[in-house]
């Protein structure tokens, strides 16, 4: 394993474990010798996991639309940045070059990010690893709404072990860890 895909909120968020682990996570990466892959802006919870990743001395990839570089929130000090035509391009690029996907905290595009590389998982387009990071309980009512929809018969039990669930982004940094064992 050699680099991780990042799905995280825009914005801070309104509680202060959000940030501090987007922050352990991001320098975590780099000590282990990870590489992050992110969506390329310098706002929010994305920001402050690539500044933190910066900062330990990690690579930093971003890849980010060229819509967002016009509303000016692309991260000008990544190690490098792919700039995409639109978000189509931008999932299946950042897809392409990670070897693992992590979802911490995040609006509607962070859901929309996680989804989709599910339902690759899903559909067997991919094997790679994915884990949502619950910090505080964030993606309770999103595995509330998973587990419904499979006792519902609209997912198929096998498809619920597609990813994990880590209570902190030291159990995130050891399951990539496990995930990069031959």
């Amino acid at each position: 394993m050699k680099a991780v895909c990042l799905f995280c909120g825009a914005r801070p968020g309104n509680d202060p474990r959000f940030v501090a682990e987007a922050q352990v996570f991001g320098r975590g990466l780099a000590q282990a010798g990870l590489r992050l892959v992110y969506g390329g802006g310098h706002v929010g919870l994305m920001g402050l996991a690539a500044d933190a990743a910066l900062a330990a001395g990690g690579e930093v990839i971003g890849v980010i639309p060229q819509a967002l570089v016009d509303r000016e929130v692309a991260h000008e000090r990544v190690t490098k940045l792919h700039v995409t035509r639109n978000m189509h391009e931008r999932k299946a690029l950042m897809a392409d070059l990670s070897d693992a996907f992590v979802a911490l905290p995040g609006g509607f595009g962070t859901l929309d990010e996680l989804c989709e590389i599910i339902t690759w998982a899903q559909l067997g387009l991919h094997a790679k690893p994915i884990i949502l990071l619950n910090t505080a309980g964030f993606y309770d009512g999103f595995l509330e709404f998973i587990r419904t929809a499979a006792d519902s018969g609209f997912i198929a039990a096998e498809h619920l072990q597609l990813f994990r669930v880590a209570k902190t982004p030291e159990e995130v940094l050891r399951a990539l860890s496990v995930s990069s064992r031959p």
